[in-house]
């Protein structure tokens, strides 16, 4: 089979292009699989990587390693097989948010280059090669379970049949409704705000000053600190009415008009236009809430939840539809989801701390008194009322309390064991050859040595 050398799942850490093998020297191969070799290395290489992530290795790395290697290679010539394709618009999005991540982590492009010891485009295409063979496995082992039937038959029995100490502890867990309001901001401020913004386009439009220099001294964006870049993004990847600007813009010298998001007003300045992508830099400065405005917030949100504890002029629900600003919420009745699990029950420490912190003296039922929050999102100071719908106590995983909990266990396993038999089934059929020095492992699938 002809697949390309890869590096596993497990291994896609940063420091594999740092330590990446640079000789000519003929290496020594470990195992065949197929017509490809593996290199003693590559699994080196994958070791150290894993040690630099903290990765643990259950086992022998010297068998584990090649074994994951060799597992691989064996989903790709599937892939080969399936003509599995890849949409290469969301690769490269995803490339791109792993090279933003590195240039903003290490500070600028320069940086990158200099922490991996490869050029730019080197680095791009190590990211390129490692998303994509990704997905292409993960299609595979998709592929292979796609027609799996999960019955609540299925779910029960396999509940009575796992052990006790193999049943998972379900933390205390809690639903929550949510109503905010933003604080008004007086006009005054936003006009200053503006005036700012113009005033710095201005003298980088006349030639007078660097975009970048005035991003790192006044943006409150956090690109602020590499100098206001965003790094390459598709019209999706950005709010409405950033993109709406920033994809008309044709002179990298020149600066936009001022745009308002969610998040405040920005200045933009083109840098580079990529196919459906776009690389810019931009200035966001947010207008500042006073005091007496939050003040004002607290009191009118107070007397929305007199409204409805006390005089029952409407409900929390309505009151949620009609009156709440936060955007993720007003059409769901005010319900708050885990956006990790899909779900409305929430761990305490996936909330927001303020909003934990209220929700952990409440009874169910209850809501509670206007309190003063940080918007995650847009980092900016927001009131808050929240009604706690339901606690439920730290358990033991039950099928009436946490079907989809177990549902999903049995999924797992059900469709481990699906690729499990379908792996067995390659490795008897494919050719294989380990050299001596690598033979001796208590490989994970058996099959791997060939008995003469």
């Amino acid at each position: 089979m002809n697949i390309n050398k890869i590096i596993t799942i497990a291994a896609l850490g940063i420091t594999g292009l740092w330590c990446s093998a640079q000789s000519n020297v003929i290496e020594e191969v470990a195992w065949i699989i197929g017509d490809e070799p593996i290199y003693k290395s590559e699994i080196e290489e994958m070791y150290q990587d894993m040690q630099n992530e903290r990765t643990p290795i259950s086992g022998d790395p010297y068998c584990v390693i090649p074994e994951q290697i060799a597992i691989d290679r064996l989903f790709l010539h599937q892939a080969d097989l399936d003509t599995i394709e890849v949409p290469e618009s969301m690769v490269q999005q995803q490339v791109d948010s792993q090279m933003n991540f590195l240039i903003t982590n290490l500070g600028s492009r320069e940086k990158v280059e200099q922490y991996f010891r490869k050029t730019y485009a080197d680095i791009r295409e190590y990211y390129t090669t490692s998303i994509r063979n990704r997905y292409r496995i993960g299609q595979v082992r998709s592929n292979l379970t796609k027609d799996l039937k999960v019955t609540p038959g299925d779910v029960r029995r396999y509940y009575e049949q796992l052990p006790q100490d193999s049943i998972p502890y379900v933390p205390l867990q809690v639903e929550v409704q949510i109503i905010t309001l933003n604080p008004i901001i007086p006009r005054q401020e936003i006009e200053d705000v503006k005036a700012r913004l113009r005033d710095y386009a201005d003298r980088v439009n006349r030639g007078e000053a660097d975009f970048s220099t005035l991003a790192i001294l006044y943006s409150e964006a956090p690109e602020g600190v590499r100098g206001g870049e965003i790094g390459f993004m598709g019209r999706g990847q950005l709010v409405p009415e950033y993109a709406a600007v920033a994809f008309n813009l044709n002179d990298p010298n020149k600066v936009s008009k001022i745009v308002e998001t969610e998040y405040g007003f920005h200045i933009i300045q083109l840098i580079e236009k990529r196919g459906d992508r776009i690389n810019t830099r931009h200035i966001l400065l947010r207008p500042k809430v006073s005091p007496e405005d939050l003040q004002a917030a607290v009191e009118r949100l107070d007397s929305v939840r007199t409204d409805i504890v006390d005089n029952q002029r409407f409900t929390f629900e309505e009151a949620a539809r009609y009156i709440s600003q936060d955007k993720d919420t007003f059409n769901s009745r005010g319900v708050m989801v885990n956006s990790a699990t899909g779900t409305t029950c929430f761990e305490m420490s996936q909330l927001p701390q303020e909003v934990a912190r209220t929700v952990a003296s409440l009874e169910p039922g209850e809501i509670s008194k206007p309190f003063i929050m940080r918007d995650p999102k847009r980092d900016r100071e927001i009131v808050a009322i929240v009604r706690l719908t339901n606690r439920i106590p730290a358990h033991q995983a039950n099928l009436s309390d946490d079907y989809q909990l177990i549902k999903g266990m049995y999924e797992e396993a059900a469709g481990q064991r699906i690729v499990d038999e379908w792996l067995k089934n390659k490795i008897s059929t494919t050719y294989v050859r380990i050299e001596e020095g690598w033979r001796g492992c208590d490989f994970q699938y058996q099959g791997w040595v060939k008995s003469k």
